[in-house]
């Protein structure tokens, strides 16, 4: 029976992570519910846990199981410890269900160095678990036999104790398969290694941070959140004056200790030498650690509050062209909420007149800025010579330093604006037959000294007037980018060089047949003079109007040139060519023989000078009535074979239809011919 039962276990596992995703899985994000969030622990305590949250469903990588390359396991209602070797040896541990029916399984990682979420991907992290599928207690003893127990009715609830390496960090995962929230005791104890942090909390040192009225205090270990009250009665100045209104552990909105502890004062602390000491809570207590060591009463750290630092306006940043805004740059960080928003803390004065719109600082996550941004109601185009003087705004404070200080009334900046600048540009062309030539001139106004031409994205020019000579017509792509050193400016215009003569006629490329008139058509244009013609045919002619032309081609199919030269009143000329094809005859039909072997002569069977033919179809068919062959296209020819094996000697039926080219008529023809070898 407990191997049928052990057969069936992993089927059970596949419909419980079924209803684990159907029904409860979800997101864990309660703190200990995830490897980056674990409890502490400490080894000399026993840890109660009431419920367990129904979420997980994670994959947890281990040994291979169940048939399984890597664990099989998942983190079901899960929770997470962690805690450090403090010295080496064997860990003994167990875990007490609330109700002794309830399934938990463990286990654990070494992730000294690491990130604890990393225990999710890193298989070599693992250490030792065990995932039996028995209800009861289940831990890690003398009495275990493996380190790697996997799921399963008849596995044992403890495994071997695990060797701990003094100075590594570890985690421990407790995974609830019963689908349950009842909970359970963690107990230590049975190994030779400890995990118990030595010694007890103690203050470090102490800071002050003004911005936020803050004591930063720095503690020896880390300490439990929950034992710090939150306003902050664990802590008195015994010197200085200042009132503590509460206190903070970092980090503790995602997590369960601290080392680290932020005291807020009621107001910000005048400058002087101040001492904060430890003393019982409203609790009754000072700050715990993990095993109930609470910090020393009295225990204390000194710190001084320096005189803040004046805040200083700085040169204005450069404010490049048509400025719409200027930076002022600070000596010290201000607080952002002290820059009246509407710019009354600044006054504006200079020539041509422009006004403030509104101020604001570049802020940083702690509200705090070092520089201020100011902007004007429009750009300043024009050049100009401006100051800004720091007043009072309109909110009655002048602006504030990180430390409330305010910054000293009357301070002034200077800056000076730039007059914009056009890259629009002038030209003129000069033409001598295929030569044009641009004159391209820029006025260099606004104090201009940098000029860039760029031709077609070729040809650059860095000089304030070009000529640039073209040997060819068309349109012509010219940018200019100009600057002062401040502004820029650029233009791009496409200058259409129009060709003024022009050697043109059309003549349908033919194939013509016998008989057949090539009539040309004059289609030149500009100033023209004179013209000649060459047909190609030996005659030649010099009137506007081409002569219609006749061939007669001495090869099957030859090729013609028909020249056309033009002159214009100055005397330039331009030239242009067509090539005709003749034929020497337009008559389609199918040859009665062929002989496909390959030399030179008659290898191929198709429709024979089908210039004149359009919509062809040409079939060839064997002696039982088989289609051979097939084509659409008079010029595709049959080879003599059929699926690339030569086909039989005899006679092969064909049909040819298409419609003749010039007339429109329809034909349809059919015939045989011998296939020879």
């Amino acid at each position: 029976m407990q191997s049928k039962l052990s057969f069936l276990y992993p089927i059970l596992i596949l419909l419980f992570a079924n209803i684990v995703r159907t029904q409860a899985q979800t997101t864990c994000t309660g703190i200990g519910q995830n490897a980056s969030t674990a409890f502490p622990v400490c080894g000399t305590k026993v840890f109660s846990q009431e419920s367990v949250p129904i979420c997980g469903g994670r994959p947890i990588l281990g040994p291979g199981c169940n048939g399984s390359g890597d664990g099989g396991h998942t983190d079901i209602n899960p929770f997470w410890y962690k805690f450090t070797c403090y010295k080496g040896g064997t860990l003994g541990f167990k875990i007490t269900p609330k109700v002794m029916e309830d399934d938990y399984d463990w286990q654990i990682f070494d992730i000294t160095g690491r990130n604890p979420n990393d225990a999710y991907t890193d298989r070599s992290l693992y250490v030792c678990m065990n995932w039996s599928g028995e209800g009861g207690i289940t831990g890690a003893s003398g009495a275990g036999t493996s380190f790697d127990v996997c799921g399963g009715l008849g596995m044992s609830l403890f495994s071997k104790m695990p060797t701990l390496i003094e100075g590594h960090e570890y985690l421990l995962l407790l995974s609830h398969f019963t689908q349950t929230q009842s909970g359970y005791d963690l107990e230590f104890g049975g190994g030779t290694a400890d995990i118990t942090s030595p010694g007890i909390p103690a203050v470090k040192w102490a800071s002050y941070y003004c911005h936020d009225n803050t004591i930063g205090i720095k503690l020896s270990k880390e300490t439990l959140c929950k034992t710090l009250s939150t306003n902050g009665t664990e802590f008195i100045l015994t010197s200085g004056t200042g009132t503590i209104v509460g206190a903070t552990g970092v980090n503790c909105t995602n997590g369960f200790d601290a080392d680290s502890i932020l005291v807020k004062t009621s107001a910000p602390l005048a400058p002087g030498d101040y001492t904060i000491a430890v003393k019982n809570g409203s609790d009754g207590n000072t700050i715990l650690d993990i095993c109930g060591n609470g910090l020393a009463v009295g225990e204390h750290a000194s710190f001084r509050v320096e005189v803040p630092p004046t805040v200083v306006l700085y040169d204005v940043v450069a404010p490049g062209c048509a400025p719409d805004k200027i930076k002022i740059p600070l000596s010290v960080p201000v607080r952002c909420g002290s820059i009246a928003p509407n710019g009354s803390d600044f006054r504006l004065s200079g020539s041509p007149a422009a006004s403030i719109r509104g101020a604001s600082g570049i802020c940083n996550s702690n509200n705090l800025a070092d520089t201020v941004l100011i902007e004007f109601t429009q750009p300043l185009y024009r050049q100009g010579n401006y100051s800004i003087t720091l007043t009072t705004g309109s909110d009655g404070t002048p602006i504030l330093g990180e430390c409330g200080q305010p910054a000293p009334l009357g301070q002034v900046v200077n800056f000076h604006t730039v007059d914009t600048v056009s890259a629009d540009f002038d030209f003129g062309l000069n033409r001598n037959c295929k030569l044009s030539v641009l004159d391209l001139t820029h006025n260099g106004a606004n104090s201009v000294n940098y000029w860039h031409w760029n031709f077609d994205s070729t040809d650059n020019r860095y000089t304030q007037n070009v000529n640039k000579v073209y040997g060819d017509f068309g349109i012509k792509k010219v940018s200019l980018l100009v600057s002062n050193g401040v502004c820029r400016d650029s233009v791009y215009k496409e200058i259409n060089l129009e060709r003024t003569l022009g050697a043109i006629f059309s003549v349908d490329p033919g194939p013509y047949c016998p008989m057949d008139v090539v009539s040309p058509k004059n289609e030149s244009f500009g100033n023209i003079v004179s013209y000649l013609w060459d047909y190609g045919n030996g005659i030649t002619s010099i009137d506007a109007t081409p002569l219609p032309q006749t061939y007669y081609p001495t090869r099957k199919e030859q090729d013609y040139r028909i020249r056309l030269i033009v002159l214009d009143a100055q005397n330039c000329l331009d030239t242009t060519d067509h090539v005709i094809k003749a034929v020497t005859s337009c008559y389609i039909d199918v040859p009665t023989a062929f002989s496909p072997n390959n030399d030179g002569k008659n290898d191929f069977l198709y429709p024979l000078s089908a210039y004149k033919a359009t919509d062809l179809d040409f079939s060839v068919y064997n002696r039982v009535g088989q289609l051979v062959f097939h084509s659409t296209n008079w010029t595709q020819k049959w080879d003599g074979t059929v699926k690339g094996l030569p086909a039989d000697i005899g006679t092969y039926v064909w049909m040819l239809r298409y419609t003749i080219t010039d007339t429109g008529k329809k034909v349809f023809k059919k015939g045989t011919t011998v296939l020879l070898r």
